[in-house]
């Protein structure tokens, strides 16, 4: 048996969550992530949550229910995140793709468990859930490459393949959830500091 006391809170809990399923939710974030998607019961996370099977089914059809929930929340927070530092960066290409990844890599350490559960798990995924998953994986990743090709056209990025370059970027800014440790050698901000540079030595920038 698993036990938690408490499950602690989780980003992918909205404030007008009725607060059994939201406690559901952090007890499924709590159990999932140390014991992945498969090597969690429905039993282990109700009993995290403090109730039963029964009253999880009530609120989730089922613990395939719960870990959709949880990535397609942690995806909703990534990309709006990622929007809104585009809106805000102004046109020049390399402050845009800096601003990008710094979001991507913030949102990734802030909301370490709940990316390593939305990236891991991401093979549990059962259709329906998984086709809108990846549909919003894949929003995530047109920004980057929108942001990276938008250079190249301007002669900022001198690199051959911005696609590739694009999916370079976004996959080490992702990497950082499972590498990240509070309180180590590196503080959050030398992190997104060394992942803008890694970033634009990755698409060639030419200042």
């Amino acid at each position: 048996m698993v036990r938690v006391v408490g499950p602690a809170p989780t980003v992918v809990v909205r404030p007008d969550d009725e607060p059994t399923a939201a406690t559901l939710l952090a007890a499924a974030v709590e159990v999932m992530g140390a014991h992945g998607y498969h090597g969690a019961s429905v039993r282990d996370i109700a009993a995290a949550a403090g109730t039963s099977a029964a009253v999880l089914y009530h609120h989730f059809a089922s613990k395939q229910g719960l870990l959709v929930t949880i990535c397609d929340r942690g995806l909703d927070i990534l990309v709006r995140a990622t929007e809104e530092a585009l809106d805000l960066a102004g046109p020049d290409p390399a402050d845009r793709l800096g601003a990008i990844v710094a979001t991507h890599v913030r949102v990734h350490m802030e909301s370490q468990r709940e990316s390593l559960i939305g990236n891991s798990e991401l093979r549990a995924l059962e259709a329906p859930g998984r086709a809108l998953i990846v549909a919003k994986r894949d929003a995530q990743q047109r920004l980057f490459d929108r942001v990276v090709r938008d250079g190249v056209r301007r002669g900022a990025f001198t690199t051959a393949h911005p696609e590739d370059a694009a999916r370079f970027v976004t996959a080490a800014a992702t990497s950082v959830a499972i590498w990240y440790r509070p309180g180590g050698a590196l503080d959050a901000e030398e992190i997104v500091r060394r992942h803008r540079a890694i970033a634009l030595d990755a698409v060639g920038h030419r200042p």
